[in-house]
């Protein structure tokens, strides 16, 4: 499957601030079955955007505009192929319990086994196990299978009902939340059993017959498991889904916290609206207009308990 996708986010602010510092994470991986065939940034105003690749292979961009401004619009537009996944197996052996463990043994993603900034071991999370009967029963992909299921079963998907610094405890109280509550809910109960388990961002494409439940002008997150014999497989707990061709993956970390689309800074005394437009599209559809860009913000000032609301839409 060959996708066109373009993601804009436009950056308003006040009055003019001296000073902008930015990394960005946008660019689609090429690893497995996906390849980024080509990827664009264009940042106005305009200025040099240099890149590397971190520990993990995800691709950061990172820029500085060190003149006075207004707004600060980005542009990402990227040609990605996805191969179709293999077909995965029924379940695991009973003894790939022991495997797991052995990988383990060995530190094998060590940092995937352990509690982050959004992947809690609370009380809360404890009692959900409990109530979801997550244990080691059977083998690894079968359990990973029906939490995925349980999740998507006991939980409402529910746009901004959560903030982009949600803890857990959130959206596990309120049984509500969107992609980003329901990746790292099932990161945390995964690693409970010692499954490392990561965070992935990226996005998803949509078509009428699948009837997904996230939106779709905006970016995805799921989570992949390392199961023994079979490597990193990717599990959707939004949509009750194994990870499949329609999934075009961005980044990889411990959880949101280590791949947000945008993070950085700015000099000045202002107020910041922002805006987010995200298109995935197949390859062979007709080119975008300009009438995809996301609408000129109307600034208001956003009072601090919605400024982590504005930020929710980069990821949701």
């Amino acid at each position: 499957m060959h996708y066109a996708i373009r993601h804009v986010t436009r950056f308003q602010y006040s009055t003019a601030v001296r000073e902008s510092v930015m990394e960005v994470r946008m660019q689609p991986r090429t690893e497995g079955l996906q390849r980024c065939r080509s990827f664009t940034l264009t940042v106005q105003p305009r200025v040099s955007v240099a890149s590397y690749q971190d520990y993990l292979g995800n691709t950061i961009h990172h820029f500085d505009v060190p003149r006075p401004h207004t707004q600060l619009l980005l542009t990402a537009e990227g040609q990605v192929e996805v191969q179709p996944m293999p077909a995965w197996p029924e379940a695991l052996p009973e003894a790939s319990w022991d495997a797991l463990d052995g990988l383990m043994a060995d530190g094998m993603a060590w940092d995937c086994l352990q509690p982050s900034r959004f992947v809690q071991f609370t009380p809360r999370l404890d009692a959900l196990a409990d109530e979801l009967a997550v244990a080691r029963m059977a083998d690894p992909l079968t359990v990973l299978r029906t939490l995925t299921r349980r999740l998507y079963e006991a939980f409402a998907y529910e746009p901004m009902s959560t903030h982009v610094e949600s803890p857990i405890d959130e959206a596990i109280a309120a049984r509500r939340g969107v992609c980003q509550d329901f990746s790292h809910i099932m990161a945390a109960l995964v690693r409970r059993l010692g499954i490392p388990c990561r965070y992935v961002s990226g996005y998803l494409f949509h078509r009428e017959i699948d009837q997904d439940r996230s939106v779709e002008d905006a970016s995805h997150a799921w989570v992949e498991a390392l199961l023994p014999g079979l490597g990193w497989v990717g599990f959707d707990p939004t949509n009750n889904l194994m990870v499949g061709e329609r999934h075009i993956r961005v980044a990889v970390g411990r959880d949101y916290d280590d791949v947000p689309p945008t993070r950085g800074v700015f000099k000045g005394q202002a107020e910041e609206a922002m805006s987010v437009g995200v298109r995935v599209t197949r390859d062979d559809a007709p080119a975008l207009l300009e009438a995809d860009l996301p609408p000129e913000p109307t600034w208001e000032p956003l009072p601090p308990g919605d400024r982590e609301e504005a930020a929710w839409a980069q990821q949701q």
